[in-house]
């Protein structure tokens, strides 16, 4: 026995299985929401809520109990007080397997409760949204970390869920009688995760707010690290175990999935439908291909294989099934590639679509859902891994890469706020909007080729593509291999400047009508001259788009 606990180890009943009557939901991120609370009162389990989730809730017709109804105390100061009750804690950290502990809620007249879903609010999104001060600080979850904590150190009587992804788990608890204490475990773990890297954020934040500070008063002058709060002085990168893989790039090498804690919506957070368990690579490349086909706000479609398109196009807007259109077109790029491709989709997937894919070889499709029949013809193929991307989706706002002895972090290259306002026409006409259509497609397409990148495009799809060798001519010339007679006529776009007007020949000899690229190099002069010789139209950008 210790000072702050009077029992003994006789005192404690044993519970493994525990059945769910009572559960406490409190969530910013409302995904998968409704389907928890249905699965929850159809077993007839008491759901008590708070604010925005109890509406949502209840809206959907889910029976709910408002925290304010249990407590007898309104929520108040704009919601910054709502479950620091003792009527709601009591019922967190009641040890149930101790018969004076049970007593003493009967006592009071209190409920326990045997699940919590929580999380927290999204301080780290705000942050990363550029917003300041108050809007910042209001973000600071209060009532969400006590009583995320509370219920994780009850683990052993009380389930405490932070991740969306993780429902299905306790859907599946309900059919089976409750949950189970390994289970109630590994949801503390990650709760206790998920709390120290939330605290862990707010703290850089402010260290950040007050190096920044520090540096004002001293009348220093203001690095870029205290500019951006998405550079502090330090961080932690945080994951929780999703599952050990058959192994990494190649067979010798041991490899793990870990979902980032917190509330990032990626690959990793994708449900999946048939096919085998993904691999190493497939991760990869899957998350290439996302990046790729939401790099376009039109239905658009990216087939990547070693992390490289072997197509990128974007539906037509007059077609009739735009997305099927995409991936036609971006298939058609080059189909010996794209057999055992990974496929991404920006759209939900069509039974159009799903009927072109149905003859082809592919180890993944990915996209933000499926029509009903499209879902069930791609189930049929039983190697085809059918990932779901959950609500939301967006790239991150920070990327890292490890090095050896540390880490590099950037933003990410992305065409949020694309525009070709800055565009500079240095040789040929002007181009016609069909061909302007085409130069930016293609220059957007071409961020997800490997440098040194060159990437040919014709009605608004890739035609070649030249990704990943040491020199732009040899890219330039692996483009027109690729596109064979289709590089007549269509567009070029280079992801970096041409060193010399040699890259830039291969081109023109290959008919090629138009070129995009950032320009920039010495010799700027005698490309601009080789392309105005041929009667070609080019643009220069001012920005590249190397891709590592």
């Amino acid at each position: 026995m210790s000072a702050n606990n009077p029992h003994s180890p006789a005192d404690y009943r044993h519970f493994d299985r525990i059945q769910i009557r009572r559960a406490l939901i409190s969530v910013s991120d409302k995904t998968g929401l409704l389907e928890l609370a249905k699965a929850l009162g159809d077993r007839g389990v008491e759901i008590v809520s708070t604010g925005s989730t109890a509406k949502t809730i209840a809206a959907a017709g889910i029976a709910v109990t408002e925290v304010s109804e249990v407590t007898g105390f309104p929520e108040s100061l704009d919601g910054r007080v709502k479950t620091l009750h003792p009527k709601i804690h009591a019922g967190l950290l009641a040890d149930m397997r101790l018969i004076a502990h049970e007593g003493q809620l009967d006592a009071l007249k209190i409920e326990p409760f045997q699940l919590v879903v929580v999380n927290l609010y999204p301080f780290v999104q705000t942050v990363q949204s550029g917003a300041k001060g108050d809007a910042v600080v209001d973000q600071i979850d209060i009532g969400g970390p006590a009583m995320v904590r509370a219920a994780a150190k009850n683990h052993a009587n009380v389930a405490i869920v932070t991740e969306p992804g993780r429902y299905s788990e306790v859907i599946d608890a309900l059919a089976s009688g409750g949950t189970t204490l390994a289970q109630r475990r590994a949801f503390a773990l990650a709760a206790f995760s998920h709390t120290a890297k939330y605290d862990t954020a707010v703290a850089n934040w402010f260290e950040a707010e007050l190096e920044a500070e520090w540096r004002k008063n001293a009348d220093q002058k203001i690095d870029a690290a205290s500019k951006n709060p998405g550079f502090t002085s330090s961080f932690e990168v945080r994951g929780d175990l999703t599952s050990v893989l058959r192994y990494g790039e190649n067979s010798h090498q041991s490899a793990a999935l870990y979902r980032a804690a917190g509330q990032a919506s990626g690959i990793a957070q994708a449900r999946q439908h048939g096919g085998k368990d993904m691999s190493y690579n497939n991760f990869v490349d899957a998350d290439a291909a996302l990046r790729a086909a939401y790099d376009f706000s039109e239905p658009a479609v990216a087939i990547v294989k070693h992390a490289n398109p072997c197509g990128i196009a974007v539906g037509a807007a007059n077609a009739a099934d735009p997305i099927a259109d995409a991936h036609a077109k971006a298939h058609m790029c080059d189909s010996i590639s794209a057999y055992g491709g990974v496929i991404a989709a920006n759209r939900i997937v069509t039974i159009e679509m799903a009927k072109q894919i149905a003859t082809i070889f592919t180890e993944v499709i990915v996209a933000p859902g499926y029509e009903i029949e499209a879902l069930q013809m791609l189930l049929k193929k039983s190697d085809l891994r059918i990932l779901v991307l959950p609500a939301g989706y967006v790239r991150d706002k920070l990327e890292y890469r490890q090095i050896s002895g540390g880490i590099l972090v950037q933003q990410p290259d992305e065409f949020s706020n694309f525009s070709t306002v800055g565009w500079k026409l240095v040789a040929g006409k002007k181009a016609d909007p069909e061909t302007m259509r085409d130069l930016e497609f293609a220059w957007r397409a071409c961020r997800s080729v490997k440098s040194n990148a060159i990437l040919l495009a014709s009605d608004g799809a890739s035609v070649g593509v030249g990704m990943g060798q040491v020199n732009r001519v040899d890219s330039c010339r692996l483009a027109v291999s690729r596109a064979e007679s289709r590089s007549r006529g269509a567009v070029a776009a280079s992801d970096a400047f041409f060193p010399f007007k040699d890259g830039l020949e291969v081109l023109l000899e290959a008919g090629v009508k138009a070129v995009v690229s950032p320009g920039g190099s010495k010799r700027d002069a005698e490309v601009i001259e080789a392309a105005e010789t041929a009667g070609v139209t080019m643009y220069f950008t001012g920005e590249r788009h190397f891709f590592h």
